[in-house]
């Protein structure tokens, strides 16, 4: 490759749905988009403590689509590196990426810790990624800007954020490089969700960097609502508790809104209901700093905030688990990797008479995938527990758009595209999106793997 290539390099979410991070080579600057974690599998998660393949001090400048963790969780390790340079995102998701990244590292800290002490490490000592003291030193590095609002990075470089209606901050990255507009879908949120509006149109674009979560799936035409309804009422009918895992940012607050909902309606039974995390009550409260950024009302950010009980000390979990009678508790994580969620399946998943309600991706290789896939049983704490608890799923509770709906936002885009990579999906799921693609949009989409890089034009 000669100088004056632009180029991209895909160092993450190339057929995998985690780890993003996509970086933009040009004369004049190099850019990286997201710079997330790996999860799910061991064989990924592995990849977070190898070196990345490039000389990572010759990245100039982060650029974030969103703050979840496979988004954002690199970070620390990229300025352990060498990364030198700015971090650039929106007002919220700076808000929400402090929170979660300084969750990460403190569930790191204590898992090392435990680690140690209990001997169950290979490595001796075992050592957390990164701690909260090398977040902290990132946070420095953090820049926001506001959607719609070009930000020159060189002289022929610019670029700008625009509403893409996955969580609270998300956007599209929208680069205009030398005379070509290339976009970078991020994470596409829904065309009918209960908090975030539609993702934005773009009418322009040269070449497309796009997610394919889930290229090969329809969601559900049922009403969440109604389905949440159902599930909650038969549940308390067999006199039962229902657990939600959830990301604690984004789908989290949804649920909370949609329970509240139900119960001003009076259509479900007025139980206890919990949410329990620390980052998502962190996240809750982030709501009431940016209402542009979402379609609440004042008086319904305000029933999310204070008409569901938050909690936030362990001492508390283990009182809910003690606590006699039907409740519904949202616990993180989404995926049941970690976290509060594990507590009370612990207590609950063997008992017939409770459910286990999945409404979010479960990566590959995660419990929430095996649970997906009716699972006999499942692994925490290094003990196994039967699933004898019923598993539902409400697919229409997803962040992610669908094929039909990420199809119909393609198709707005006015010119030819030259080129479109898929990313942040399974190889399953991203064949079924490539041949859809082809037969609708007349293009025939790149599936890069790992590490590879594609010349995008020359000047």
């Amino acid at each position: 490759m000669s100088s004056n290539d632009i180029s991209i390099q895909f160092l993450g979410a190339a057929g995998t749905v985690t780890g993003s991070k996509h970086l933009l080579k040009t004369p004049e600057k190099n850019i990286l988009i997201d710079c997330g974690l790996f999860q799910g599998l061991k064989s990924l998660r592995l990849k977070n403590r190898e070196s990345l393949p490039v000389i990572v001090s010759d990245i100039h400048i982060v650029i974030l689509t969103h703050a979840h963790l496979d988004h954002c969780g690199y970070i620390p390790l990229l300025l352990k590196s060498g990364f030198k340079g700015k971090i650039l995102m929106t007002p919220p998701t700076r808000d929400l990426a402090e929170i979660i990244l300084r969750d990460s590292a403190k569930i790191q800290e204590e898992d090392a810790e435990r680690e140690n002490r209990l001997g169950l490490s290979k490595h001796n000592p075992s050592l957390p990624l990164y701690t909260v003291k090398s977040v902290e030193i990132a946070l420095k590095q953090f820049y926001v800007y506001s959607d719609n609002e070009w930000i020159s990075i060189s002289p022929n470089i610019e670029f700008r954020f625009i509403k893409n209606g996955h969580i609270l901050g998300s956007c599209f990255v929208e680069i205009n490089c030398f005379g070509k507009k290339i976009v970078f879908s991020g994470d596409i949120g829904r065309n009918k969700d209960e908090i975030m509006n539609p993702p934005s149109i773009i009418e322009e674009a040269d070449f497309l960097v796009m997610e394919s979560t889930y290229g090969d799936r329809l969601h559900g035409t049922a009403l969440a609502k109604d389905e949440l309804a159902d599930i909650i009422n038969d549940t308390i009918h067999q006199n039962g508790n229902l657990v939600i895992p959830s990301f604690a940012v984004g789908r989290a607050q949804e649920l909370m809104h949609l329970v509240n909902q139900l119960k001003k309606e009076i259509r479900i039974p007025n139980v206890p209901v919990f949410m329990d995390s620390p980052m998502g009550a962190d996240a809750t409260k982030v709501l009431h700093r940016y209402p542009a950024w979402h379609k609440l009302t004042e008086e319904q950010c305000h029933s999310v905030c204070h008409d569901i009980n938050i909690i936030t000390d362990f001492h508390d979990t283990l009182k809910i688990i003690a606590l006699k009678g039907s409740k519904i508790i949202i616990a993180a994580s989404g995926m049941i990797t970690g976290g509060r969620v594990l507590e009370y399946l612990k207590n609950y998943i063997e008992d017939k008479k409770n459910t286990v309600l999945l409404v979010g991706y479960q990566a590959e290789g995660t419990r929430g995938r095996a649970l997906r896939n009716r699972a006999f049983e499942i692994k925490m704490y290094g003990k196994y527990y039967k699933v004898n608890a019923r598993v539902k799923e409400i697919s229409s509770l997803s962040a992610h758009a669908d094929q039909q709906e990420m199809i119909g936002w393609m198709k707005q885009i006015k010119n030819k595209l030259q080129k479109i990579f898929l990313v942040h999906g399974e190889p399953q799921a991203q064949e079924a999106f490539r041949v859809k693609i082809s037969d609708e949009l007349m293009v025939q989409p790149i599936l890069p793997k790992q590490n590879e890089e594609y010349i995008l034009f020359s000047v």
